[in-house]
């Protein structure tokens, strides 16, 4: 049996809309004995949302079983005074973690989303704050780099563009706490007892999750949906051990192979 890292956004729905047979796979590894773990680098929901969510799309999980990254920062910043601009709604998950406006010993970036929040967390002054803060000697983290996601209106930008701003102007590199990061793909390794090489991650993200999964000793499954883009696999020189349709492929090609 395999240990199975499943990405979320674009591997089970996209914008809330199920990809099919997505939750019947989930069910079906399940069933043949696999383990599972759902990472993802959504950072606007807390991860009792994301539970939610998941399970009104008829997917079978505990919550725990989901690894977020607001709950990756809450492990590292613990303690700290960090400025944040993220969404309002995963503060919750930000527990023991000294939210500031000023004097901080971090700054954090989380990610957007498909509202009109994001117009007032990566505003011009709140930008500049972070700026200054950093100018003071503030580190520097991130939920991620991503440089979008994909919608059900297409792609949007996300937050890796302000993180790769701040970097420019400060000549800081953020620290990442979600994927790509070794640390979280070890936590969730960890939370697994797996060995990487037993390993699968399941993804439509070739560039950050294939390419950090393979570095870490993972096998990997891309799926042809979500970001997905036959280019950028193309000149990505990646070669994932396969490229499926979607994930309702997976268990029964997985079963052919083990």
């Amino acid at each position: 049996m395999a240990c199975i890292l499943l990405d979320v956004d674009g591997v089970l729905h996209v914008s809330g809309e199920p990809i099919p047979g997505a939750a019947e796979a989930v069910t079906l590894l399940r069933r043949q004995g696999h383990t599972l773990r759902f990472v993802t680098n959504n950072s606007t929901r807390l991860r009792t949302v994301l539970a939610e969510e998941l399970r009104a799309l008829g997917v079978e999980l505990d919550e725990e079983e989901i690894q977020t990254t607001p709950r990756a920062a809450a492990r590292e910043l613990a303690g700290k005074r960090v400025f944040a601009l993220v969404m309002a709604a995963i503060v919750p998950d930000l527990e023991g973690v000294d939210l500031v406006g000023h004097h901080a010993d971090a700054v954090l970036l989380g990610g957007c989303d498909e509202t009109l929040e994001p117009n007032q967390v990566f505003s011009y002054m709140n930008l500049g704050r972070a700026f200054e803060e950093l100018q003071m000697g503030a580190d520097f983290y991130c939920l991620h780099k991503n440089k979008w996601w994909q919608t059900s209106r297409g792609q949007m930008l996300d937050a890796g563009a302000f993180v790769a701003g701040l970097e420019y102007v400060t000549g800081i590199d953020a620290t990442v706490l979600g994927k790509p990061s070794p640390a979280y793909l070890a936590a969730a390794l960890d939370e697994l007892d797996a060995e990487p090489e037993l390993t699968w991650m399941v993804t439509d993200d070739v560039e950050a999750d294939v390419r950090s999964a393979q570095l870490f000793g993972m096998r990997t499954a891309l799926v042809r949906t979500g970001k997905f883009r036959p280019e950028t696999l193309e000149s990505s020189g990646l070669v994932p051990e396969i490229v499926l349709s979607s994930l309702a492929q997976f268990p029964d090609w997985l079963e052919r192979v083990l």
